[in-house]
């Protein structure tokens, strides 16, 4: 495959040499070419002497990453993971040359997130490499555009009849494909490679498109020969990515995608999890999650007793989804639970909350299409309400009503906006800025989560009914981790995945669905899911840690978090407790050990 991307290359160019001198670069080497250690500048000039954090260095990669993702530009192809590779690897050796003793606490803070990251972004790379070995012979074709792209990027002129053949053996390669995949059998790919080939044939399509519309307006030869090559092989490659959909994965036309994902198996799960410095193997997460699982019941029964109902919490749960308000009165009743949440904490001094903050957040409402896969509501700056639209049929809008009932909302308004996501999001344009590059969900959704711990324990929940509420998300959390971590390790299908939310947590079928497809069908990282319940105990070690001891308050507490970054929580940790680690640390703090 490699020799024959590159074959394909050398042969797009070749009839146009006498079109552009010899050495049209006037000495410089062609851009894939070139050494990547020429890419990194000299760290030990970039950091201030005495500087608390390494801002500069981590903005000159992150600008030159960004970069090379600009000009490689197809997504997953053979040279793209190539030159990210050896780039990744020329700025692994130059972070281990800087002079790491002599760095303040903060700059090695910043080191160890900027060598963690780049290492871990150079095992994706091998990951990618391993996933398109696995499709090769699903999108063979994907040397031949790739090609066509990236030697465009090299600014020699093409050769048009080399590169309409090219086109026109890609339409004729893609028939003989579909007639191979055509019967049904038990020789076919697993579903989630098959679903992979058909998310990289529309990716190449578009590919193919940018390609076609650099030339076809200004090079009359051009569209001569392309003209039609290129819309035959365009729509072979629409025709085919619908194939796999329809025919191969029985995706009906007109229905949603089907729930595939792609499992990462043990040995993904072992790397995502040294990147985010959880020193836990996916076994001791899982039994973790069953011990909070554990507590939510407990609590979930209680709730029923005080409601009359015995130890019945699905009827507790049942009583609650059915208390919603009227269609068109959602948005008031959101933005008074913004307001009431943004009083409980202000008025308790629990965290820093700039006026500014307070009065820009914003409100938008989710189309039903957006419902399928958010059946509830997202947030940060503009939190994003759903609930029953005129347009969605009879059972749709029962359906939306109940998963947005009134005591579900006050459980996470909170979370999405004051003191959650949007509150976040102010402190993270104006603090550490640079950090965002480390982003992580174990302090993004840990964070908001966090919130949630705290304001149970503190008395914001007032009733049963809000109890309740409180404790199907809290559950959810729990539930994340367990369907997420034994999807990926191979041991449950999505529709397990399904089955499990509606019976342990009492999802609805069509909430539950559109969650397991939330976390498999889009581009959630495969910890995410676990992220927020173990981020957020893991912030509830901290806490005893530094505030229950007496060693810091409260507001202190939060505030620093918020500005230090959206970095893994053992490096909070490191963070606020003025750590200077040393150059061979690695994530070893036992947080489920902390009692709370």
């Amino acid at each position: 495959m490699k020799h024959y991307r590159f074959g394909i290359a050398l042969a797009l160019a070749a009839g146009a040499h006498a079109a552009a001198p010899a050495d049209f670069r006037h000495g410089q080497p062609a851009q894939s070419e070139r050494p990547a250690t020429d890419y990194v500048p000299a760290l030990a000039q970039l950091v201030r002497p005495g500087a608390g954090n390494l801002r500069e260095v981590v903005e000159h990669f992150t600008q030159d990453r960004d970069a090379l993702l600009r000009f490689y530009s197809v997504p997953g192809s053979e040279l793209t993971l190539r030159r990210l590779g050896e780039f990744q690897r020329a700025w692994l050796n130059a972070l281990d040359a800087l002079p790491y003793d002599s760095l303040a606490a903060g700059a090695r803070l910043d080191w160890h997130l900027l060598r963690q990251h780049v290492t871990h972004q150079t095992a994706l790379n091998d990951r990618a490499d391993g996933r398109n070995r696995e499709m090769a012979d699903l999108v063979p074709f994907a040397a031949t555009v790739a090609a066509l792209q990236e030697t465009r990027r090299t600014l020699r002129p093409i050769d048009h009849a080399a590169a309409a053949g090219e086109l026109a053996r890609l339409a004729a390669q893609v028939k003989e494909l579909r007639a191979k995949l055509e019967p049904a059998g038990t020789n076919r790919p697993p579903r989630s490679v098959v679903l992979r080939a058909a998310q990289r044939t529309t990716d190449l399509v578009a590919s193919l498109r940018n390609w076609f519309d650099h030339y076809h307006t200004y090079d009359p030869q051009f569209g001569w020969w392309m003209r039609e090559p290129q819309k035959t092989a365009v729509a072979a490659l629409e025709a085919y990515a619908k194939f796999l959909r329809e025919k191969v994965l029985g995706q009906k036309e007109g229905d949603d995608e089907p729930i595939v994902g792609d499992p990462i198996g043990a040995e993904g799960l072992r790397a995502d999890l040294t990147n985010e410095m959880i020193p836990y193997t996916p076994e001791e997460l899982i039994a973790a999650a069953e011990r909070e699982f554990a507590w939510c019941e407990a609590e979930w029964r209680k709730v029923a007793r005080d409601l009359g109902l015995g130890d019945d919490w699905k009827a507790a749960l049942e009583r609650i989804k059915r208390d919603h308000v009227a269609p068109g009165e959602q948005p008031a009743l959101i933005a008074e639970q913004a307001y009431e949440a943004i009083a409980f904490v202000t008025q308790r001094d629990l965290v820093t909350v700039a006026p500014h903050a307070i009065d820009t957040f914003r409100m938008s409402m989710m189309t039903p299409e957006r419902q399928k896969i958010a059946p509830f509501f997202l947030g940060g700056e503009t939190i994003q309400v759903s609930f029953p639209t005129d347009t969605m049929d009879h059972a749709g809008k029962l359906d939306s009503l109940r998963a947005n009932n009134r005591h579900f909302c006050r459980a996470t308004v909170h979370h999405e906006l004051i003191p959650g996501h949007h509150l976040q999001g102010w402190h993270l344009s104006r603090f550490q800025p640079h950090r965002q590059l480390f982003s992580t969900p174990f302090w993004i959704e840990g964070w908001a989560l966090w919130w949630e711990f705290q304001l149970w324990d503190i008395g914001f929940p007032r009733t049963p009914e809000e109890r309740g509420g409180m404790l199907f998300w809290r559950s959810h959390r729990c539930a994340r981790i367990l369907f997420s971590l034994n999807f990926h390790l191979g041991r449950w299908t999505p529709e397990q995945c399904i089955d499990f939310l509606v019976e342990r947590v009492g999802h609805d079928r069509h909430t539950a669905t559109g969650e397991v497809r939330r976390s498999f069908n889009g581009s959630y990282s495969p910890l995410y899911q676990v992220a927020y319940m173990m981020g957020a105990i893991q912030l509830r070690a901290l806490h005893t840690e530094l505030v229950k001891s007496g060693r810091m308050g409260t507001k202190e507490f939060h505030d620093r978090i918020l500005r230090g970054g959206p970095i893994p929580i053992e490096l909070v940790r490191a963070n606020l407790t003025n750590e200077a680690l040393p150059k061979n640390h690695r994530a070893s703090w036992r947080f489920l050990d902390v009692k709370p």
